[in-house]
């Protein structure tokens, strides 16, 4: 499932530099793992440990989750990494494997 369904006029008109998909593994700790499929192998490591200070511990469902998404949305977007996210959930339901 992807986050990227409005189209931002100022973003970057580079190509991505890398692409990563940050996939919610379920309610037991750790929550998250970060794959990458290309790009620069320091540039995603250095952004998958990013994202793992702010996500690592936060379930979806946490309410500081849906401001430190925002958060490595917008890494992503200025180290112009294609990002994805597959949180197992429609905007409007619950999570579900």
């Amino acid at each position: 499932m992807s986050d990227q369904s409005a189209i931002d006029p100022d973003a970057p008109t580079e190509p991505p530099v890398a692409e990563a998909t940050i996939l919610y593994l379920g309610p037991v700790s750790p929550h998250w793992e970060i794959r990458s499929d290309f790009g620069d192998q320091k540039v995603v490591d250095d952004f998958r440990r990013r994202v793992e200070a702010r996500l690592m511990l936060l379930p979806p469902h946490d309410p500081q989750f849906r401001r430190n998404k925002e958060r490595v949305n917008r890494d992503a977007e200025r180290e112009l990494i294609l990002l994805h996210w597959d949180i197992g959930e429609d905007d409007e339901g619950p999570i579900g494997r």
